[in-house]
């Protein structure tokens, strides 16, 4: 006999996602189909600040418990994982945020990524160095948005190399995600209600 009460329990992967935020970035479109142990949800290129409400929007959704950045890297021609965002406007002349903390940390698993992308064949590293572009303000603006608590939100900021084929650059993509994913827990019952 089939057990169909087993075939109708709703899916407790948590959602993690997948922001390329640069119109020229040729990883976009990413066709993310998630892990084993999370639903991946792509958005594409936008504007700066109309990016930051669509990421708030989801981060609003409890399901979602990973932000996984995704630019180009300018100063590297490895894998660069950004462990920090300062406290800059876009425009980078004067502090987003007046009352905001100067430097807001990174919570996604750093040295997990870096060991993935380096069992994946890229070269990576993760660094506080950071760069004057969007990435680095979604960082922050995604970063200072998160409620304080313990269920904190996983989120990062991945760089590729410039010179990367975009079907390379995927790959390594995928790694980062899947260190990202092995973190999460599943959503408890009373998230699926």
């Amino acid at each position: 006999m089939l057990d169909t009460a087993a075939e109708e329990k709703a899916d407790r992967r948590p959602a993690m996602l997948i922001c390329v935020y640069e119109d020229a970035d040729p990883v976009w479109p990413l066709e993310a189909a998630g892990t084993a142990s999370a639903r991946i949800r792509s958005l594409g290129p936008n504007d700066p600040d109309t990016l930051a409400g669509l990421i708030s929007s989801e981060l609003g959704d409890e399901a979602c418990r990973a932000v996984l950045l995704v630019g180009r890297a300018r100063k590297s021609d490895r894998f660069h994982i950004q462990l920090r965002a300062e406290n800059r406007s876009l425009s980078g002349g004067h502090k987003l945020a007046v009352t905001g903390p100067a430097v807001a940390r990174a919570t996604a698993p750093a040295s997990e990524m870096v060991r993935a992308l380096g069992e994946a064949g890229f070269p990576a590293d993760a660094t506080s160095d950071s760069e004057d572009d969007a990435g680095s303000y979604l960082l922050y603006r995604v970063l200072t948005a998160l409620p304080d608590n313990a269920d904190a939100v996983s989120v990062g900021l991945l760089r590729t190399p410039a010179g990367l084929e975009p079907d390379a650059a995927r790959r390594g993509v995928e790694a980062a995600a899947m260190a990202i994913a092995r973190h999460l827990s599943l959503l408890p019952r009373t998230r699926l209600s």
